[in-house]
């Protein structure tokens, strides 16, 4: 049975972390025991689970990458194929698709991680919930938030990820107080619904709940995309970060002060490049060992997000250190003439821009030790401003001027909108290939 600590977030922050400590060795115990491909690797670093004398000991034992679960498939599995219920499967973003089992435990253990992750975030019983993400296609993003709605006793609206017009209208037959969706797909439903005379704010939506992309800066406050979502629907705007591979989400708290860390279900190291934590406040990898896992076990997977962890006090009450907004993809990093940059610093100034409706951003391989930035934008037609005011306004901000060109909306949307996605494209990597464009992919 699933140990669960719903007060433990509101302990002393050493009992927090003997809590996780012990879950922890347990964890580290049955993939030894269980799995044989975390066996074989504990032996081929000379490790035991019971090496883990302390949570610092967590070092010494091997990461796991997105690779290594594209290599090796069921040869993870812990359990017998007879026990899987269910196959959740990744988006394939930033590679080969994954496939990961899942166990009734694991069932039961993701729809309590979203239970709680709702409730800290203010939902209750009497809220209406809009779905608006992918339902299908075995992605697990839709399955959890339904089962975390179903266990608060909310009713479930699951829209899933329709277009605008369709979710605007499932907005106008049901109502609801909460909607949880891409923050661009929440605006973009909110035009619609304006488009058709209808006043969003003005419908009952309290909290919006967004998913996919950053909203908040690294100070905690909302960025341009946030505010654009909290104005149009006059609602307080969370954000949840999470991924498949390792089941657990990251909530904001009704304080808006970060995503909080569950104790009782994962244990978050952030590392810099060479593997070492970083220091508190600075931003790195975020690793994460899903606790309590059955079917697929994992061990110090590295995201490849980076982030900053915070572990000063929160106003909720809650003694559980707090994920910072993901500053980008390590893959992604981006260095032009000597500056450092990551996509979504880019993202974050061209929503400021008003007229800017839709862009992309493509890098390029200028040379070994440089990067080529262009920025591809949709702008209104009442738009007065020239790609030249566009490209200085993002210099004014980060510090570099990249190469900007303007399409039609339409042609944009046509590169960034690709069925299947739950959100918007909007980066693409063209340094492998050493081209001109790398948009059709």
């Amino acid at each position: 049975m699933m140990e669960q600590g719903l007060d433990i977030p509101y302990r002393p922050r050493d009992q927090i972390a003997a809590f996780s400590e012990d879950l922890l060795r347990r964890h580290l115990r049955y993939c030894f025991e269980h799995s044989p491909y975390y066996r074989q690797r504990f032996q081929a670093s000379g490790i035991a689970p019971d090496d883990l004398r302390a949570m610092d000991d967590l070092r010494l034992f091997p990461l796991t990458t997105k690779e290594d679960l594209e290599q090796n498939g069921e040869a993870l599995l812990a359990v017998p194929p007879s026990q899987i219920v269910d196959a959740c499967q990744t988006s394939g973003t930033t590679g080969k698709p994954v496939i990961m089992y899942q166990t009734a435990e694991d069932l039961a253990r993701l729809g309590y991680n979203e239970e709680i992750s709702f409730r800290m975030a203010g939902m209750t019983q009497d809220d209406r919930v809009l779905i608006a993400c992918a339902l299908g296609r075995c992605f697990m993003a839709g399955l959890a938030y339904f089962e975390g709605v179903r266990r608060i006793g909310a009713m479930a609206i699951r829209a899933g990820a329709e277009s605008p017009a369709m979710l605007a209208e499932s907005v106008l037959i049901y109502r609801p107080t909460v909607i949880v969706a891409v923050p661009s797909t929440a605006l973009a439903v909110a035009r619609t619904l304006r488009e058709r005379g209808c006043a969003p704010e003005t419908l009952g939506v309290r909290i919006c709940i967004a998913i996919g992309e950053p909203v908040r800066r690294a100070d905690l406050y909302l960025n341009a995309l946030g505010s654009q979502v909290a104005a149009q629907w006059d609602a307080q705007v969370l954000s949840t970060y999470a991924s498949t591979e390792i089941a657990t989400s990251f909530p904001d708290c009704t304080a808006g002060n970060g995503g909080h860390v569950h104790p009782d279900l994962v244990v978050v190291e952030l590392l810099d490049d060479n593997g070492e934590p970083v220091p508190p406040g600075c931003p790195g990898e975020v690793v994460a060992t899903p606790l309590q896992v059955t079917g697929m076990p994992l061990v110090r997977l590295r995201t490849g997000d980076i982030a900053t962890l915070h572990d000063g006090p929160c106003p909720c009450g809650r003694n559980t250190p707090r994920l910072g907004p993901v500053m980008g993809r390590k893959q992604h990093m981006l260095k032009i003439h000597g500056t450092t940059v990551y996509p979504p610093a880019v993202h974050d100034v061209l929503h400021e821009i008003p007229g800017v409706c839709n862009y992309f951003l493509e890098v390029f391989s200028e040379h070994d030790l440089s990067d080529r930035l262009r920025v591809t934008v949709g702008l209104a037609p009442e738009c007065r401003l020239t790609i030249g005011d566009i490209a200085e306004h993002i210099r004014s901000r980060i510090r570099l001027k990249p190469e900007v060109r303007a399409l039609p909306v339409e042609e944009v949307e046509r590169f960034t909108l690709k069925d299947g996605r739950r959100k918007p494209i909007r980066f693409f990597d063209c340094r492998a290939q050493r081209q001109e464009t790398c948009n059709d992919e």
